[in-house]
């Protein structure tokens, strides 16, 4: 019964928050473009479909993600883990938890490389630049880069290092990646970063942040639990921008041994 009370008014919110677009589409589509609505049963059952696979994605958060995250994060930082005792030594060193790190990375990666907007992204520039971009090593590119961001956001949680030095320095990278970078690569490298925060990777990430600081102690996880997103849409222009950076010394090495 509990199940189903929380289905009916997820589904009540969801309409709440869906209709809006609807409305939108329907005032400009009749009102401004004076245009008939084709297909509009299509629309109607598409719109049903959205509604209800909105509501179960949204509960299945609630149910599973975001406490298995959570839970990941609380076991693999807890004193027990890693220290073998009940309470954190006075002197314990960041490198402690590197579990936490290696967990951090792996799921980074793994969520990433099944981020639907990132297939759909990938699979775009492929037909865009004419089969130049390989869809699946941008995938990758992408996903290492928020492996190697998450990662590194862990590691600030652990040691209470401020978040801004960790964004303004790889800011800082970025801005002048891009000034070497293909110029082919540079609009989707930016874009690789935005993809990055969709349904599949941000659930796992922002509980795995709020886990890891409410187990880390002197960590506040309403100032430490988040911005481990922040590193999630950094971290991937560096990388893609870097692998293309690298492929095209590749091509041009090729290109001076051949002659």
């Amino acid at each position: 019964m509990d199940l189903l009370h929380t289905l009916f008014f997820t589904f009540l919110s969801t309409i709440g928050d869906v209709a809006p677009i609807l409305f939108l589409i329907l005032f400009f589509q009749m009102l401004i473009l004076r245009q008939p609505i084709r297909n509009p049963k299509r629309l109607a059952s598409g719109f049903v479909f959205v509604l209800f696979g909105l509501t179960f994605f949204l509960v299945g958060l609630e149910l599973a993600l975001f406490p298995i995250g959570k839970l990941m994060a609380t076991q693999l930082s807890s004193p027990m883990f890693v220290f073998g005792t009940e309470q954190t030594p006075q002197n314990a060193q960041w490198y402690s938890y590197g579990w936490v790190y290696l967990f951090a990375f792996m799921i980074g990666f793994a969520t990433t490389l099944a981020e639907p907007a990132l297939i759909a992204v990938a699979n775009k520039a492929n037909e865009a630049s004419h089969g130049a971009i390989n869809p699946f090593g941008l995938r990758v590119a992408v996903a290492f880069g928020v492996a190697i961001g998450i990662s590194l956001g862990t590691f600030r949680i652990v040691t209470g290092y401020p978040l801004v030095n960790f964004i303004v320095v790889g800011y800082i990278i970025v801005v002048l990646q891009t000034f070497f970078a293909p110029k082919m690569i540079i609009p989707l490298a930016y874009d690789s970063g935005g993809v990055t925060t969709s349904t599949v990777t941000v659930p796992l990430v922002a509980a795995l942040g709020l886990g890891l600081a409410s187990t880390i102690p002197g960590r506040n996880p309403a100032l430490d639990g988040f911005g481990l997103i922040a590193f999630a849409s950094l971290f991937p222009m560096i990388t893609v921008m870097g692998y293309a950076q690298i492929a095209t010394w590749k091509s041009k090495k090729t290109v001076n041994l051949e002659t």
